[in-house]
């Protein structure tokens, strides 16, 4: 798949300029980190309450195992403050484990019956980099592109 750009080449005089987008993987909603450095997409399963995080790349193309064992997104629903602890997942289909893994989830009830809200992952470590306070509505992200 080849990576976008955030221009697409340049079309006849007075055209729109292209649109940047990324299609996550699993359909879910994409939270941009830094200057799309990285992304968590966040994949809502409203029967079990729970709420899958998956580290990217950029491009939301390659996922990105990190050592973190939790990160933290603190949810607004109806005006209450609710945190989510997002805990590290091991597969043995894919050889990730805690302290090397792409993969987080978080559960909560009242998972199971808000669709939308708003919220700020507090702070989450990647390859040497930090990323705090980034807002983002769920389910639209927070992609401005």
């Amino acid at each position: 798949m080849a990576g976008c750009s955030r221009s697409g080449p340049a079309g006849p005089a007075g055209a729109p300029a292209a649109h940047h987008e990324h299609n996550p993987p699993h359909g879910g909603t994409p939270v941009v980190l830094g200057e799309e450095a990285y992304h968590v997409e966040l994949v809502r399963d409203a029967e079990s309450g729970k709420i899958d995080a998956y580290l990217l790349d950029g491009e939301m193309e390659e996922f990105v195992r990190i050592a973190v064992p939790s990160f933290e997104v603190v949810a607004v629903v109806d005006g209450e403050r609710k945190p989510l602890v997002f805990r590290a997942v091991s597969s043995p289909a894919t050889g990730e484990t805690v302290g090397s893994t792409s993969c987080f989830e978080a559960q909560a009830d009242w998972i199971r019956k808000v669709p939308v809200f708003d919220g700020v992952l507090t702070r989450i470590d990647v390859r040497g980099a930090s990323f705090q306070n980034v807002a983002f509505n769920f389910p639209r992200g927070n992609d401005t592109d």
